[in-house]
């Protein structure tokens, strides 16, 4: 059994799936989200589209670094985190534009102050002026915050975002064909519209990241931090405090401003790609849960996906590997591992659309293509060598 399943998480969320698979798919089966016809207006023209997500136990790691460091600041990042979590996979419906949001905060009181409230609430509206800027406009509708210390150790920060959308501009993955290329947008470095460095690690795998990196000490001082009934040799098992500084490539980056770097958006670059590169777009699958074999679960069937030119992982997966001592396997299921965003589209399109992402600041480049195939299946080159799912 993994380290991931042994504190109790799923990267492949299977019973989550098996407990959700007589439910009704939607309008197109393949595609990121769940697209209903327009039930608000009924318009045959339209659809409707609303999405749940959060920020996951990234929370603790804030909860942990403003207890360290009494930096209360982070708690923005955890603000977009729960947005761009929502945000991102709408963008892989075609959706980038009129969106509507809903927070949903659960806290526990006797731990969590009203400055953090604050703090998440501000980094909310503060990411959304910012999107604004750059021609995404989202509304913050409010939402619900509440006192649950029986439920909650410390916080959990979620949202709900909803879109109204004409259905000639969706992305459904339905177009996804053998002879496509894969193009793969970088979560990490600093877009243009980034104020610092991005270690790339989004909110997905926390739990795992957690535990491996940060040391024993952790779970001693503060036990509100986790689950007490794991056993305790997969709890805080790693050689890091927050505060510490490692040196790659030269460089040196402080642990948990890499564990906390807030989750990228991609909509500023997608904005831009699906107003004027529309037709070049066969499909969009972000590489969330599930890291680089996310996208089995939305390509159509009888394709063999081969990415064979991944980005190199940036430091906080070097780190975290290092630490956990996972092999690749277990690694490119639960993290992105540096590509974090994958547009199918056609070999002659993929230059144009590299360099849009590029004026952003956000690396781009051909990490694979599509094959055909008698089953669905995924292979992943790695440094160390082939993956296959």
């Amino acid at each position: 059994m993994s380290l991931y399943s042994k504190r109790g998480v799923s990267a492949q969320k299977e019973e989550v799936h098996a407990a959700t698979k007589n439910l009704d798919k939607g309008l197109y089966a393949n595609a990121f989200c769940k697209i209903y016809p327009d039930v608000l207006c009924g318009d045959d023209e339209w659809v409707n589209v609303m999405h749940a997500d959060g920020a996951g136990t990234k929370s603790i790691l804030a909860y942990l670094y403003w207890k360290e460091t009494g930096d209360v600041s982070v708690w923005k990042g955890i603000a977009q985190d729960a947005i761009v979590m929502n945000l991102d996979d709408l963008l892989c419906v075609g959706i980038y534009n009129n969106l509507l949001f809903s927070s949903t905060i659960d806290r526990n009181k006797n731990v969590i102050p009203a400055e953090v409230l604050e703090a998440v609430i501000t980094g909310t509206q503060e990411f959304f002026d910012t999107m604004k800027n750059f021609g995404v406009t989202i509304s913050f509708m409010g939402g619900e915050t509440a006192d649950v210390g029986d439920v909650v150790r410390t916080i959990a920060v979620n949202g709900t975002m909803t879109a109204r959308w004409p259905k000639s501009k969706l992305v459904t993955n339905e177009k996804i064909k053998a002879g496509d290329v894969i193009v793969g947008l970088a979560g990490y470095g600093q877009a243009n519209y980034e104020s610092s460095y991005n270690s790339g690690l989004a909110s997905n795998g926390l739990t795992s990241a957690r535990h491996d990196v940060l040391q024993k000490t952790y779970g001693a001082r503060f036990p509100e931090s986790y689950d007490t009934s794991l056993d305790e040799s997969v709890v805080y098992i790693g050689p890091h405090r927050m505060t510490d500084e490692v040196e790659y490539g030269g460089v040196k980056y402080e642990v948990g401003k890499l564990l906390l770097s807030p989750t990228r958006t991609f909509a500023p670059v997608m904005k831009e790609l699906l107003e004027n590169h529309f037709e070049s777009i066969n499909g969009l699958i972000h590489c969330s849960g599930g890291g680089q074999t996310k996208c089995l679960k939305y390509v159509p069937e009888n394709v063999r996906i081969i990415k064979d030119n991944l980005f190199e992982p940036p430091v906080i997966f070097k780190l975290i590997q290092k630490a956990s001592k996972s092999d690749d396997r277990e690694m490119y299921q639960v993290f992105n591992m540096g590509t974090r965003l994958e547009i199918y589209t056609n070999a002659k399109d993929a230059d144009s659309i590299i360099g849009v992402s590029k004026n952003f600041g956000v690396k781009a480049q051909v990490i694979g293509r599509v094959e055909e195939s008698e089953k669905k299946e995924i292979h992943i080159k790695t440094p160390n060598g082939i993956l296959s799912y």
